[in-house]
């Protein structure tokens, strides 16, 4: 059996979203290659080549691939189809767009965001806001998975594969253009491979209250920032903080939620953690239920008690 990945990158760095789907591909005990398609990434193909347990990777360098649209996407995966037992990506915004375009066209059952392989045609997958893991059996012979990255250990270096380069002829019949992006630059860690998130809820009951206190505390701990989504929603965040079904999913080694209840939306989001630290000032909040430690207390003493004391 042979796997095909699809790179999760932005042309210049190799996601680590990848990595975990890696390990994911290597469970299922085939042989991986990944596909790395974008314009002028050359560097992304030469990190990908280094993970561990991959024996090739594609490169399809082409303006057409720049933002990794649907389309163009899967036309170029439907080429290689044939050739691959089965086809993964991170279940990120950019795998969920791509992946069921061309379940659809190959006609197959996808298998979405699967947090466990039991064997190469059975998996777990989180289901009701995470309160229910179902497990899925495919009698496809081609398997199409898009991978919870927080739910696998990144696969770390290993010899280094062949890189092999794909000759594309340029695809302009797209009925997708890319318009503009808006990306919004932190020095912090990326929120979805951070190893130390303090998110915010609610509770801080303004934007300028959500910066004064976490802010700082953040800084101490060089943590990612975090929201639930009520906290979005009332404007104290931004909507690429939120953590949750509807947000991002994360697993960090120590999550810190902030005046945060534990609606099982947020909770789905983030109780993969290693360890939940709660503060919250209800002792029956339901994040108490899976927190790893409590504090029970007012969020405006506690949380500037905290950052001097680091």
């Amino acid at each position: 059996m042979t796997s095909l990945i699809l790179a999760e990158h932005n042309n210049l760095q190799l996601a680590e979203q990848t990595a975990s789907t890696v390990s994911a591909a290597l469970a299922l005990d085939t042989d991986v290659h990944i596909l790395v398609a974008g314009a002028d990434c050359l560097a992304v193909a030469e990190t990908a080549s280094k993970l561990d347990g991959v024996s090739k990777v594609i490169v399809a360098d082409d303006p057409s691939f720049a933002h990794q649209l649907a389309e163009p996407m899967a036309k170029l995966v439907l080429s290689m189809a044939d050739q691959y037992d089965a086809i993964l990506a991170p279940a990120t915004a950019s795998g969920k767009n791509i992946l069921p375009r061309i379940a659809a066209i190959l006609d197959v059952m996808q298998i979405s965001d699967i947090v466990e392989v039991i064997a190469p045609d059975t998996f777990k997958r989180a289901i009701y806001a995470g309160n229910a893991i179902q497990t899925v059996q495919s009698s496809d012979a081609k398997k199409l998975i898009t991978v919870r990255a927080s739910a696998f250990p990144a696969i770390g270096s290993g010899e280094v594969a062949d890189i092999e380069t794909l000759t594309v002829t340029a695809n302009n019949s797209s009925q997708t253009k890319f318009v503009a992006e808006n990306l919004t630059s932190s020095a912090r860690p990326e929120l979805a491979t951070a190893k130390c998130i303090i998110s915010g809820g609610r509770a801080f009951g303004s934007k300028e209250q959500f910066d004064t206190l976490l802010i700082p505390l953040a800084d101490k701990l060089a943590a990612a920032i975090g929201a639930s989504r009520a906290a979005v929603d009332a404007g104290y965040a931004s909507n690429d903080l939120q953590v949750g079904q509807t947000g991002q999913m994360v697993a960090p080694d120590l999550y810190i939620a902030c005046g945060i209840s534990g609606a099982i939306q947020h909770v789905a989001g983030m109780k993969q953690s290693k360890t939940i630290v709660a503060i919250n000032s209800d002792p029956e909040a339901p994040i108490f239920q899976i927190a790893d430690y409590g504090l029970v207390g007012d969020i405006f003493t506690l949380l500037p008690e905290l950052t001097n004391a680091l």
